[in-house]
């Protein structure tokens, strides 16, 4: 195992006392000194970091922020700055300005003994066809020590960007202008199976969801039970008031003759309440699901939590790598997902190492967007392990549309949307996520839990131990967390022993709860999940991406401070699987290189153990200004943005005048004095 190891014995009990008892300014993460910076010049301070777990949410489309930056409304905020975000980032990525054809991107069709089809546009076609006028106006290849070659070509034994890839040298013969491929067609097959990516939805698909052409069958009947569930409730209530009003009173007002048309309407009314009547009874005593569903186990397993914008595929990759069990998409908007979006179906996509163990994560409002979205996914995907609906982000937008942590304020629809969801979702089974409720001084998640028990058949819950209110400042409340968890067990024992319990869930494996928060430490993990049986596991976000080996160090069960050597060869993994998946052409390098600054956004937060005073260093401690243990390690440690990009030169070259890129927090934007 790499990088220096610190157990508890290495250090001794004294040390440990000493910082239990330590009465130093909190939130302060100590350095030795020699490694402190005491330049007041220098940009490297204690920043205020960003915090958004969802880093990057308000950047995605349909959410992005309003206005200049600035409170809109009354009260003495409404002139202050949000936060010091860059609101409303543009990070869309300059292309080429002479792109090749598509067609012509292995190798000119039209060649003798070329196969596929010539472009159907012709000359109309506004891509080049000449692909040496297309090589002399492309820029200069990537001279990275990182990378010699072509790493796609190094994983599939070809390159699929051909004549587009910035590493063509690499694998095309410039006498005979062809692309050469590596081994035999069995041996790049195996190369493909071990490193493609899945659920990919196809074109027919995708097409039958723009057109509205995908028939949602299972919703359709789902949606019909519950709103004759609903409508029986309805009648309920207002059966009472009908009843002291009188037959007398109905008969006086009732007209001497109806006209058809309102004797039509009646009788269709009356048809379409008497199948409501008949779906009520057949299911009003049953939990009214599909079929048996995938058995989720977490007991003690490594799981990702999902992330928007830096929990993408590579980075997912990634944490697979490094010995995470369970990954999660992005954050995925169940309406574009139901009209066929191209942004929202590339979300679901994973490696083939992530399966099984990957889950993709759904936001939506009503029971129709939930089991529409379901349904699709499971039809279309055959690569998921679970499906979650997200309850707890606290994304404004999201919560005025009535979709994530406003589910929170309304349980019944919750219910609603899981119900729906288990319906459709064939042998998918379908968990949620929750946070502790919507306001600090109103926890409400331990009798959620009871409801869930009781009314749905979830097969896990995650409760993320802040509240809405908080979003992602001040610390997880874990004691709360416990408490939830002890509640859902004892829901669970009741119901178990009431006639729908037996009948419901006989022979199942209980539900699964997963907290969340604040894990930075193999210490918390362990100490956590021994002390409290009823927690099966627990969900790493922050942690994650600030030190990706926090995995290796839970199996290890001590400390690993890793050299710069070893975090460089971290993000070199990163940078190979960034460019496996969005290519190695001008577009896909660009994209890569944003990403991987994203991820660097959080990956410098970093506080080497060597440098360290005392440690764990908690999540919400900052350093003051410092340096490394060598040039490496200072670099990697940079609060500015262009150290970032100055780290991505070594993996993608020297970056291009055309490159993009601006952090979401202002405090990375301004380069050092």
């Amino acid at each position: 195992m790499s990088g220096v190891k610190h157990g508890l014995e290495a250090h001794g009990e004294p040390d440990l006392k000493r910082q239990a008892n330590d009465t130093r300014e909190k939130g302060v993460a100590y350095l030795k000194k020699e490694y402190i910076l005491v330049d007041s010049g220098s940009s490297r301070s204690i920043a205020e970091y960003n915090d958004e777990e969802e880093a990057g949410a308000e950047d995605r489309p349909g959410l992005e922020a309003q206005g200049d930056g600035r409170r809109k409304g009354k009260g003495k905020g409404r002139n202050k700055k949000d936060r010091g975000q860059n609101k409303n980032r543009d990070l869309r990525q300059v292309k080429e300005a002479k792109q090749l054809c598509p067609k012509y991107i292995q190798g000119d069709p039209t060649a003798e003994g070329a196969a596929g089809p010539v472009c159907a546009f012709g000359d109309n076609c506004r891509f080049v066809h000449n692909i040496q006028e297309y090589l002399d106006s492309k820029k200069p290849e990537i001279v990275s020590e990182a990378f010699p070659t072509c790493p796609v070509f190094e994983t599939l034994g070809y390159c699929p960007m051909g004549f587009k890839c910035k590493f063509l040298s690499s694998h095309y013969d410039k006498d005979h202008m062809e692309l050469f491929k590596r081994g035999t067609e069995d041996e790049r097959k195996k190369l493909w199976d071990a490193n493609h990516e899945v659920n990919i939805i196809s074109g027919d698909q995708k097409f039958d969801l723009i057109k509205r052409k995908f028939p949602f069958t299972k919703t359709a009947h789902i949606l019909d039970i519950i709103d004759s569930i609903q409508q029986e409730a309805r009648d309920r209530i207002n059966q009472p008031s009908a009843n002291k009003e009188g037959d007398k009173k109905d008969e006086e007002s009732k007209p001497a003759t109806d006209a058809p048309q309102i004797v039509e309407r009646e009788k269709e009314l009356n048809e379409r309440r008497e199948k409501q009547r008949e779906l009520y009874l057949q299911y009003k005593d049953t939990r009214y699901f599909a079929q048996e569903k995938k058995t989720l186990d977490f007991r003690g397993k490594k799981i990702v939590s999902p992330l928007t914008t830096v929990g993408n595929l590579p980075y997912r990759r990634l944490m697979k790598k490094l010995g995470a069990d369970i990954t999660y998409s992005e954050m995925a908007l169940a309406t574009p997902l139901i009209q066929g979006t191209n942004s929202e179906w590339a979300l679901p996509k994973a490696h083939v190492s992530e399966y099984p163990g990957f889950g993709v994560q759904i936001a939506c409002s009503k029971a129709w967007q939930a089991a529409k979205a379901a349904e699709a996914l499971s039809t279309n995907c055959s690569n998921i392990s679970e499906i979650n609906l997200n309850s707890g982000c606290p994304i404004d937008l999201l919560y005025k549309q009535g979709s994530g942590s406003a589910l929170l304020d309304n349980a019944a629809r919750m219910i609603r949307c899981l119900n729906a969801m288990n319906y459709v979702s064939n042998d998918v089974p379908i968990s949620v996520k929750i946070r502790t409720g919507t306001k600090d001084s109103h926890p409400i998640a331990d009798t959620l839990v009871k409801r869930l028990v009781f009314e749905t058949d979830v097969a896990a819950i995650t409760l993320h131990g802040r509240s809405r209110q908080q979003r992602y400042t001040r610390s997880a409340d874990w004691d709360y967390i416990s408490k939830v968890a002890k509640s859902l067990r004892e829901a669970e024992s009741e119901f178990a022993e009431s006639p729908q319990g037996k009948e419901s869930r006989d022979g199942k494996t209980r539900i699964q709860f997963v907290g969340n928060g604040d894990i930075y430490n193999f210490e918390d993990w362990t100490n956590i999940l021994q002390n409290d049986h009823n927690i099966d596991s627990i969900m790493v976000a922050r942690g994650a991406l600030i030190k990706p080996w926090i995995f290796e160090e839970i199996d290890s069960q001590q400390y690993i401070d890793k050299s710069s050597t070893e975090r460089l060869e971290i993000l070199k993994d990163y940078a190979k699987f960034a460019m496996d998946h969005w290519g190695t052409d001008e577009y896909g390098i660009s994209q890569s290189r944003r990403f991987f600054c994203e991820f660097m956004s959080f990956f410098h937060r970093y506080i080497p153990m060597g440098i360290c005073e005392r440690f764990p260093v908690k999540l919400n401690e900052r350093p003051p200004s410092w340096k490394g243990r060598d040039d490496l390690e200072t670099l990697l440690g940079g609060t500015n943005v262009q150290d970032w990009i100055k780290v991505s030169e070594l993996f993608f070259g020297k970056v291009d005048d055309s490159f993009v890129f601006l952090p979401k927090h202002k405090s990375s934007s301004f380069p050092a004095a």
